[in-house]
């Protein structure tokens, strides 16, 4: 099954849906419109760490969002790379 996730069709599909959501970075500030040169340079490396299961997650950036009410809640935003692969692990 990893090597569905992994394929080129599914990145490619998982990349198309990040950027079309765009959204802030996460902890390493990388934006979404950065994603695609990073992946061109870095996707052996990335897919040899997935594979061999040393590949780990980032931290979540956290934020203080307003509620309605008043107050605040925490919200959790990953980095685009993360997203990205949690997009193809969904499809």
């Amino acid at each position: 099954m990893l090597e569905q996730i992994l394929s080129r069709w599914n990145i490619d599909k998982a990349l198309e849906q990040v950027m079309r959501n765009k959204g802030a970075g996460g902890i390493d500030g990388m934006q979404t419109d950065e994603l695609r040169d990073y992946l061109n340079a870095n996707w052996q490396s990335l897919l040899a760490k997935i594979l061999e299961g040393s590949y780990k997650p980032s931290p979540v950036k956290r934020v203080e969002i307003p509620k309605p009410q008043g107050g605040t809640r925490m919200l959790g935003i990953p980095t685009v790379l993360d997203r990205l692969l949690q997009q193809a692990i969904s499809q």
